[in-house]
């Protein structure tokens, strides 16, 4: 161990000693920014930045395990991801298929997809079912994997969820108009039953969300770190619940 490293460890549990876990917020959204930049800045390929990435993730899950966070929200992939090359697409499909069947396999998490399955390979599809399947059962961190994401796709899908449901019971255009609310459009949303976010976290310098649960992040609180997320430090973590702790929540009041 080098004396940077020895610093840094000392600083990282000095923060996480003043940490007040009574302030630590339950549900933690994380806009994982950077990987192709990182790759870049190191020489490495688009590919090797994807891995870099998905390598830090049961990093992330393990600090917030000791911290007390119990809904973690991983934004993997996004509808407009689907855009990039051919070239690049196929082998981090690849690799996040692998992380969720790794996140499974551990135990530790109980995983559940948000995101639109329909534009996604069948491969894929059948990787994130069967991880929901196989940890339904479990009692640590529920971990959302967002792949195939998109907020106002979220928000279109479940308006159109809520509209089936209704014709399928009967429910007239007036009847419904009557009794929608933002209730009944959040036990629509692929988070139906989950805790709204309390803090979204952003890597690599980027102060914007891109559509990233644009319903539930309302309240949030927003951390925009500039480290690449292949990077991403424990002591960047903590520096996050240290500052989302020092915050004032108003909630518009």
């Amino acid at each position: 161990m080098n004396l940077r490293d020895l610093v840094y460890g000392l600083y990282a549990r000095r923060v996480e000693g003043r940490l007040d876990h009574d302030q630590v917020p339950k549900h933690i959204g994380v806009i994982l920014d950077g990987n192709r930049r990182w790759a870049k800045a190191s020489g490495g390929s688009a590919v090797q930045g994807h891995q870099a990435g998905a390598d830090k993730i049961s990093e992330l899950l393990g600090w917030c395990s000791e911290t007390d966070v119990e809904v973690v929200t991983l934004w993997l992939l996004s509808t407009d991801n689907f855009d990039r090359p051919e070239a690049e697409l196929t082998p981090l499909l690849g690799i996040i298929e692998n992380t969720v069947r790794n996140l499974a396999a551990d135990g530790r998490w109980r995983l559940h997809h948000v995101g639109t399955l329909d534009l996604l390979p069948a491969r894929t599809q059948t990787v994130l079912k069967e991880a929901e399947e196989a940890t339904a059962d479990v009692r640590g961190i529920i971990v959302n994997v967002a792949v195939g994401y998109g907020g106002r796709q979220e928000i279109a899908d479940a308006v159109r969820s809520l509209l089936l449901e209704h014709s399928a019971k009967g429910t007239t255009f007036e009847e419904l108009a009557e009794v929608v609310s933002t209730d009944l459009i959040s036990e629509h949303l692929y988070t139906r039953g989950q805790p709204d976010p309390d803090l979204v976290i952003r890597t690599s310098g980027e102060q914007r969300l891109s559509g990233f649960m644009l319903w539930q992040s309302a309240h949030s609180e927003y951390y925009f770190c500039e480290v690449f997320w292949p990077a991403f430090r424990k002591v960047d973590f903590l520096r996050a619940l240290r500052d989302y702790a020092a915050r004032h929540r108003r909630y518009g009041s």
